[in-house]
């Protein structure tokens, strides 16, 4: 017998997008290519709603 929910389960979509900022161990925050601090740019907050840093623990927000 196979579960209900298996019959409509499918494999999670893969993103393709990239994220337009990089982590900096030294500053141990995410920076945009022009060095300044993503969760300072109220444009990308909007886009994105966060700025998830990379290192380590996927749930550390850096704003």
């Amino acid at each position: 017998m196979q579960p209900f929910a298996l019959n409509y389960a499918r494999p999670a979509v893969e993103c393709e997008a990239g994220t337009p900022y990089v982590y900096d161990s030294g500053l141990q925050l995410n920076v945009l290519p022009d060095g300044r601090i993503a969760a300072c740019d109220r444009a990308l907050l909007r886009e994105l709603g966060t700025t998830t840093s990379t290192a380590g623990s996927k749930t550390h927000f850096d704003d």
